[in-house]
């Protein structure tokens, strides 16, 4: 299990005469990822995503607070005592094109882990071509047809499936997929979930699903949870099918109601369209919500007062429901299938 307590990281913004303060890309996030659990996390560009997820994986150190995993607080660890932590973590890039060498077959791609893996455990050349195989099954290609191929012979598809296939090497606790889809061809994105969610329930591997798009992240955490990101913050975070169908901050209302309707197929939902309006630079503020300037609800104490992180009494008791909003209403805000609506 990993445990984030009061998670920040903050970046030089400029140097010298350009020197522009800092950018807080987190700021004070809690979050649990219990093993074999699904976590999606939402939210714009810029939101502070995949920075998480890069501090989570050891490759981004993180500013202030404490990174738990099992038990252990890295915090504490020299360098190199951290690494055996970080190994259990590994990340699918959004980019398929460009996290494979393309000078490299499928196989050295796949065999440069193994042989340090074999090195390790003490295994000869004949497990790790068995390890190989077995790998290129898991994630549904054929040994034969792919190993000797380079990169730019596979499809995007068969690229992130050859990606997520080098992650597993390892044999980690967590994947963390950092808008795997999104480059993919529409056809092909269904199967790389229906992948990582087969992984899960074979393996048991935790999954930290981060993405902008709210239909994937639904699917990926059907049983799990969702977490809404808003400028470094948590703003909510609950059951995947609370967070959908009952949001309780603006923001996460106004995120679902931007999702396309099918016409002829869906109907809004029966709450109004939220508009965001505008767009504000990550800010460092605490003295006001962050999302106040854009809020169609914001009122005076909005943006005088930092609202704290607490409970939602409506919230299942296996998922606690968190929101940072002085006035949470549950909206319904999804497309609902025609003769469904109340």
């Amino acid at each position: 299990m990993i445990e984030i307590r009061d998670l920040r990281k903050t970046f030089p913004a400029g140097s010298g005469l350009l020197d522009r303060g800092e950018v807080h890309a987190l700021k004070g996030v809690n979050l649990e990822l219990k093993d074999g659990a699904a976590i999606s996390l939402i939210g714009e560009s810029g939101c502070g995503k995949t920075t998480l997820g890069r501090i989570l994986a050891g490759l981004e150190p993180h500013t202030t607070g404490d990174l738990v995993y099992d038990g252990v607080n890295l915090g504490g660890l020299p360098v190199g005592e951290r690494q055996p932590h970080f190994r259990k973590v590994q990340m699918v890039h959004q980019d398929p094109y460009t996290a494979l060498n393309p000078s490299h077959t499928i196989l050295q791609s796949l065999s440069a882990p193994l042989t340090r893996q074999a090195r390790k455990l003490g295994k000869d050349r004949k497990w790790m071509w068995r390890r190989v195989r077995e790998l290129m099954s898991l994630v549904g290609l054929d040994p034969k047809g792919t190993l000797f191929k380079y990169p730019h012979a596979l499809s995007g598809g068969q690229r992130q499936r050859v990606v997520i296939a080098r992650a597993l090497t390892v044999d980690p606790a967590v994947l963390i997929a950092d808008e795997a889809v999104s480059m993919i061809d529409v056809s092909m994105r269904l199967d790389i979930l229906n992948l990582l969610r087969d992984l899960r329930e074979r393996t048991g591997v935790a999954i930290l699903f981060i993405t902008h798009d709210v239909a994937a992240a639904r699917y990926i955490a059907a049983d799990g949870e969702i977490c809404v990101l808003y400028q470094g913050e948590i703003v909510e975070y609950g059951h995947t099918d609370e967070i959908i169908e009952r949001p309780v901050h603006p923001y996460t209302q106004a995120m679902l109601s931007a999702m396309p309707v099918l016409r002829g197929l869906e109907e809004p939902g029966p709450d109004r369209y939220i508009p965001l309006e505008g767009f504000e630079e990550n800010a460092s503020s605490e003295k006001r919500c962050l999302f106040s300037p854009r809020c169609p609800f914001a009122t005076d104490q909005c943006k005088t007062v930092h609202p704290p992180l607490t409970s939602w009494n409506e919230g299942s008791e296996a998922a606690p429901r968190l929101h940072s909003c002085f006035y949470p209403t549950p909206r319904r805000v999804v497309a609902t299938p025609l003769g469904d609506m109340g």
